[in-house]
């Protein structure tokens, strides 16, 4: 990994140590000019911006900007279409164009609760400590007798509820 790092520095441009050569006081050199800050905001509820889509023009571009001060009647619909993507970005259809990013959304929900899922199963059967015995079916039945044998309760509790005479619950 270092050694493909160092090779690049090597292959780039200038060679070695080209990265920090600007002054403290003065600006660091490029080669490419950065692009204008765009002001340029198009939505349904603000549809004409304050500024074009496009403001750095090709030559072409250039002429057919030229072209369209004269008469409209000589363009043709592809340069007129040209013309329109040079100032706006979208058409009304394109922004109220439904997209499928809903789709992206569902299946990483979908995998998220899928990888919890896997995680809880997980648990349980590795992690989780064995249920207590006070909790099987059978404890709880020798408990519950146990109550009724000492009739724990008897004015409002769960003996109240129990007929002693014929063993079973009173209706």
């Amino acid at each position: 990994m270092l050694s493909r790092a160092a090779w690049s520095l090597v292959l780039r441009k200038g060679g070695l140590g080209t990265r920090g050569t600007h002054s403290p006081g003065g600006t660091a050199r490029s080669e490419g000019k950065m692009p204008p800050y765009s002001n340029y905001y198009a939505q349904r509820s603000y549809p004409m911006p304050d500024e074009p889509f496009c403001t750095e023009l090709t030559a072409e571009q250039r002429a057919l900007k030229e072209k369209e001060k004269g008469s409209w009647t000589q363009l043709s619909h592809a340069e007129k279409v040209a013309l329109y993507r040079l100032q706006f970005h979208q058409t009304f259809a394109e922004m109220n164009h439904r997209s499928n990013e809903w789709k992206t959304v569902m299946g990483c929900v979908f995998f998220l609760f899928g990888f919890a899922a896997l995680v809880i199963w997980w648990e349980r059967i590795y992690v989780f400590p064995e249920k207590p015995i006070t909790l099987t079916d059978e404890w709880k039945a020798k408990q519950l007798q146990r109550i009724l044998d000492m009739k724990a309760n008897p004015v409002q509790g769960l003996a109240s509820r129990w007929d002693y005479e014929k063993k079973q619950w009173k209706k």
